[in-house]
This record gives C-alpha cells, structure tokens and sequence, in this order.
C-alpha cells in the first residue's frame, strides 16, 4: 500500500520505469503469452512457487500496472480488472458465492445489476433480498443463515442515494460476511469505501475512470480486511481441488480473495481485459483528480438552476440543500458529489421523451461518466425491464431524466436544455 497521496498514486503507482525500458508512458503489452525460461520456471509460475506472466487471460504487465494503481488509490492490498464492469461485478460474485448462498442488496442499483441479482444469479440458485438503504437497519433485519454478502452501490444509480456505510458496514461485520460498494459514480477522487468499512470495491472503468467513452473496463479492489477463515467461507480454508490443493487462506493471506479471482475467476469465466483498453484507462485515471471535480463543480451549478426553472417539476442531487441526502453528502462526498443529476420534468414520461430527444450538446447514450454531456430517460431504456415497482425502489420514475454532466461549458450546457425545453 502506497504512503502517496492520490494524484501521485494516479499517475505513477505499479510503474516501475526501470523495469519498462526506461519508458515514462505505460507500455502496451499486446501479447497473449509469454516464454518461459524453462520447464522448471513454468512450473514454479504455475504453482504460485515464483510470481510471473502465463497468460493474458491471467495477468499482462500494462494490465498489472492498472490493477496496481487502482490498489493504490482505493487503499488496498490488490486489485484485478476485467473487461467491463458488469464482467467484475459477475465474476466477484461467482467467485465468492456456490448454489445455495443468500445476497442482501439495495434495491437503488444499475438496472443491469439488478437484473443480475434479481433474474440471472437465481438460475444459479443464489438469491438476493432488496432492501430501502435508507434505513441501514434493514440490511441487518434481511440477513439470513446463508447470507454470504452484502452489496450496494455508494452512490446509487440513477437514484442518487448516498448510502450510510460505516452503519452497514457495521451490520456486514456482524453477519460476518464481505461488504462490496460499487464506487463507480462517487470515483476513488470523492470517496474511499475502504475507509468507511468495505471489504471490497467495485468499478466499472468504463465510467468516470476512464472517462473518454472509448473503452470498457471492471475491476475488483480487494481491502483485505475480511476474515475469511470464519467459518463461512470454507472455498478459502480447505484445499482447492481446481487448484492442486491450495489452501488460500494459508497461502495467500490477507491477498487471498484477490488470488482466488485470478486463479479461479480469470481462468474459468474469461473476463479479461484487453492490454490496449487497460492503457486507454491508464490515460483516463491520470487526470481523474482535475476531472471529477469539475464535473461535480458543473453539475452542482446545473443542479441548482434547474431548480428554478418552471419547465421543471423536481431536482435530485446530493449537493443541493433540498436534496433528502444532503446531510450524508457532506459526511461522505464533502469533495464534490460528482456528476450525475437527475430531474424530473413535467408532463411526465412523454415529455421526459421530448426533452430527451431534443437536446443537442447532451448525447443521447447508454453511458456516464464521459468528458461529453449525456442524458437518458431510464424509464423507457436502461430500467424499461423492471416492473413499476421496482422502478419506484430504484428511483425511476417515469419522468425522471438523467443528466452526465460532462466539461463543456456551463452556459453552454444551460442554452442546450433551454432549447429542449422548447420543444414542449
């Protein structure tokens, strides 16, 4: 773990110039294998007996210096990136769970998350409760003999609810079981899980990380801080038949979660990154600091002056004074509250359509988090699947319209959403 500061950390951890030819810029390893010296070393490497590259599918140098940053960052021991978010997400969670284990979930998620837990883990037979995360009590009421997780998001999408971690976490430590915060939103700049109790971390890289909207990417921060020897989790304590006996506890000690997911998640499931996207997400980390709070600084500023438009029936953002997370916002985001808004315009889901469809500067796309405004109605897209009460739960309504507010200028930005306003 890096004494560093986090800009310093987001532009050097995990690269060693001497080990890279002497290059300032992270190299582009563009290779799917690596030779070994000899027999021996290749079996040392494939026994955990030396450290070392086998495969890309395992591990790859520019992707090792990611994952080394992201650590460093986050405040922890290890950290292993994937293909895109939701592979991270999927992958952690086959990782750590077997037929028969119980999740308590918030019910504020990604709607891709929440069809994960909600329709494709149960197949599997693991199931998840949704919970208001409002009240952080209700995490501990949903717990159950075979609850083997806790998972929410610290800044839930498009609901934009700041959650009371450390009171969870509280409850996660008495259920003895891992809790997992997908930061994506917040970023590693606004807020640090790991420090308010989290075990695991969660990014989709494609987001505020990468920031330019031209590479998918996941990962998985492992704090080890979580007691994996307790009793509940025996894939950690008895040998590993997938992997000759390995015992990872013994092994690999507080590292252990972050080993099993190359070891075992990587290896069966496949989700690597590409070395090409893991250095495009390089370039976005490094300006992370600059970024994310000019995009929270726009937003704010967008926030507030929608509140006075009479187009305009509501306004949620973590940073305004009405906002119902305000108080939770100052404790947890006091840096900025990143850049997301939503709001809701009145005449409801057809006029949310119209607004949507007549903006200009803002891109009418499935993602966030990009330098470029974007915006998205989710009732009719990105939660269309989930039913009307569970849209309602995770803060859809049907006129909510969701604002990535990107690094254009804000006038600009103001004179966009007049002219769609127009168009009712």
């Amino acid at each position: 773990m890096s004494t560093q500061k986090l800009a310093t950390n987001a532009l050097h951890a995990g690269h060693d110039t001497t080990q890279t030819g002497g290059t300032r810029a992270v190299p582009i390893y563009q290779t799917s294998s690596y030779v070994f010296r000899d027999t021996d070393h290749a079996a040392k490497l494939f026994s955990l007996g030396e450290l070392g590259f086998i495969y890309t599918r395992l591990n790859n140098p520019t992707n090792q210096i990611l994952q080394d940053r992201l650590a460093a960052v986050e405040g922890g021991v290890g950290a292993v990136v994937f293909a895109s978010g939701t592979a991270a997400i999927a992958t952690g969670l086959l990782t750590l769970l077997k037929a028969g284990d119980h999740i308590v979930a918030s019910s504020s998620l990604y709607g891709g998350t929440f069809n994960l837990l909600n329709v494709t883990l149960p197949r599997l037979g693991i199931t998840t409760t949704f919970v208001d995360a409002a009240h952080p009590e209700n995490f501990e009421k949903a717990v159950q003999d075979n609850t083997r997780a806790i998972f929410v998001e610290s800044l839930g999408n498009p609901k934009l609810d700041v959650l009371d971690l450390k009171a969870i976490a509280t409850y996660a430590n008495a259920a003895q079981v891992p809790f997992i915060v997908d930061n994506t939103v917040a970023s590693p700049v606004l807020l640090n899980p790991i420090e308010h109790g989290a075990n695991l971390v969660i990014h989709s890289l494609t987001k505020y990380i990468g920031g330019q909207g031209t590479s998918l990417g996941g990962a998985i921060i492992d704090a080890g801080t979580f007691d994996w020897t307790n009793g509940k989790f025996p894939e950690f304590t008895d040998p590993s038949a997938g992997y000759h006996g390995l015992v990872y506890s013994e092994a690999l000690g507080a590292a252990a979660f972050t080993f099993k997911l190359i070891l075992e998640g990587l290896r069966d499931f496949g989700g690597a990154l590409s070395p090409f996207n893991a250095f495009q997400i390089i370039q976005g980390l490094e300006t992370l600091p600059v970024r994310i709070k000019q995009h929270s600084a726009n937003a704010l500023e967008l926030a507030t002056w929608l509140e006075g438009r009479d187009e305009v029936a509501w306004v949620n953002y973590p940073g305004l004074k009405s906002s119902a997370y305000y108080d939770l916002a100052k404790e947890y985001l006091p840096k900025g509250q990143s850049g997301l808004v939503t709001f809701g315009i009145k005449g409801g889901f057809e006029a949310a359509q119209k607004v949507t469809d007549a903006t200009k500067i803002f891109s009418l796309l499935a993602n966030i988090g990009d330098t470029k405004s974007l915006i998205i109605h989710p009732a009719s897209t990105t939660h269309q699947q989930l039913t009307a009460e569970q849209q309602e739960a995770a803060g859809v309504p049907q006129d909510l319209i969701r604002l990535s507010v990107g690094l254009e200028d804000i006038e600009d930005l103001k004179a966009d959403l007049i002219q769609a306003f127009a168009s009712l």
